[in-house]
């Protein structure tokens, strides 16, 4: 088990982690709208590293629970999973949105 001081600096490391990577992957869809693939994908690279550290600590502590240990639940671990799993569904919409504007730059040059 996990003191109240330990699950805090794992909860504000799973937002730190997952809001960096949220904001690669709305810099990603910045670039992608202005058909810079190369370097929006480059920004996607940027969230899954940073996706990978916030889940290892996430990990953490579904590893205790399965193993039968009891954390405790606070309103700042709440808030760092709810933290994930927004930066989470932005990641994946991104990947979506930049394969949007490359099939757009291909109709684009396709009418010229």
């Amino acid at each position: 088990m996990q003191t109240v001081e330990e699950i805090q600096m794992l909860s504000f490391t799973i937002i730190l982690h997952a809001g960096n990577a949220r904001s690669s992957s709305m810099e990603a869809i910045a670039l992608a709208k202005n058909y810079k693939f190369d370097e929006s994908r480059k920004k996607i690279a940027e969230a899954e590293e940073e996706f990978t550290i916030a889940h290892q600590q996430q990990t953490k502590l579904l590893q205790e629970e399965a193993n039968g240990e009891v954390n405790l639940i606070s309103v700042i671990l709440v808030h760092a999973q709810d933290h994930l799993m927004t930066a989470i569904t932005v990641k994946d919409l991104t990947s979506e949105m930049i394969d949007m504007y490359e099939k757009m730059q291909m109709i684009e040059e396709a009418k010229k």
